[in-house]
């Protein structure tokens, strides 16, 4: 009868595991290629296009084999775009010291759809370096030194963000073929009224969200689309809105009107009268009496104003008689209100809160 030694049980089972590790080690091999050729095929790159790619690389720059499409250039003291690699979607050159964008400078780069220029020293953008980017749909150009809006720009753009230049013109016709921008951001540039108009602003058919905020505006911007949903206008100099402003703007649901000289001869009555409104916010103006709201606004600010009293009777956008006990669509929407910052003591008078029973905030 043999027997079975320890020594051949230790021996046995250190072969097992190293078989096993063996195994696991290929399997995990095998996941890495997949997970490769996966993000490849997500890409829509074949392995020859991948290979060129990355050898084609810039030296100042990084282009990850598992996100083969991605070039990333930034905070790279780079004075001038680096020759990009023809199959590029995303180009990062955030963070760097490029002053001119010549019309050569992104020959290559004809498939882009994001680029990321923020925070360069770019003052101007010679013409045709976005004409062959029939991609391209997020444009970052926020924190540079540009005096105006550069043209032409490429149609299928869905984003554009120019923050914190020196833009005081927007050329007529700039937008005209930017039927797909949804977001135009502007804001902390030296805009004023003469170059926000509806020439200006033309072509925008789908815009969502325009940021004005932190320029020089003195009055409303007109000619703004009416699928605007979303409007910025803080930190301006806007004293007074046109009667029924709003109403042609039949979507718009977000508000901010913070840090003008609003006055109570400067709103109508029932300019924010208008049912699609959600979020209002008029925060530091010079406004003495609660603007008449809609029954469907859900959030109002109103702190840093000169708002001596509040009562139920001129606030409530619908008689307080005939809200119904049961919270049903009787009752207004009003969910946060900010008073702080005015003149008005607590208690709260008991008209309001008869009136706005979804109150969930109100801040003295």
């Amino acid at each position: 009868m043999s027997k079975f030694s320890p020594g051949c049980l230790q021996t046995s089972h250190f072969i097992w595991r190293s078989r096993l590790s063996s195994k696991m080690a290929f399997l995990c091999y095998l996941i890495s290629i997949f997970c490769l050729l996966g993000s490849v095929v997500g890409q829509e790159m074949p392995y020859g296009d991948l290979v060129a790619q990355i050898q084609a690389c810039p030296k100042e720059c990084r282009c990850p084999p598992h996100f083969a499409r991605a070039v990333y250039c930034e905070n790279k003291g780079l004075k001038q775009v680096p020759n990009i690699p023809p199959h590029t979607w995303y180009l990062y050159l955030q963070d760097n010291l490029i002053e001119v964008l010549s019309a050569d400078a992104l020959r290559n780069a004809t498939q882009l759809r994001w680029l990321n220029l923020n925070r360069n020293k770019i003052t101007g953008v010679e013409e045709g370096v976005f004409k062959k980017m029939s991609h391209l749909a997020h444009l970052y150009m926020d924190e540079n030194l540009l005096s105006a809006v550069p043209s032409p720009l490429p149609s299928s753009l869905e984003h554009l963000r120019l923050s914190r230049n020196r833009i005081s013109k927007v050329p007529a016709g700039v937008f005209s073929d930017l039927g797909k921008l949804n977001l135009l951001d502007l804001q902390a540039n030296k805009l004023m009224d003469d170059a926000v108009t509806e020439v200006s602003l033309k072509g925008l058919n789908s815009l969502v969200q325009i940021n004005l905020a932190k320029n020089q505006l003195s009055s409303m911007p007109l000619g703004l689309p009416p699928t605007t949903t979303q409007l910025f206008l803080d930190n301006n100099n806007i004293e007074k809105i046109p009667d029924d402003f709003f109403k042609g703007l039949p979507k718009v649901t977000f508000i901010r009107l913070n840090y003008n000289k609003l006055s109570d001869d400067g709103v109508p009555k029932d300019v924010f009268n208008v049912s699609s409104i959600l979020d209002l916010q008029l925060s530091h103006n010079e406004l003495t009496e609660v603007p008449m709201i809609s029954a469907g606004l859900e959030h109002l600010h109103l702190d840093h104003n000169k708002i001596k009293s509040v009562s139920g009777a001129s606030v409530c956008p619908t008689p307080i008689d005939a809200i119904d006990d049961n919270f049903n669509e009787s009752v207004p929407r009003l969910r946060y209100l900010r008073l702080d910052g005015n003149e008005v003591k607590p208690p709260i008078p008991r008209e309001v809160i008869l009136c706005f029973r979804l109150l969930k905030s109100i801040v003295f």
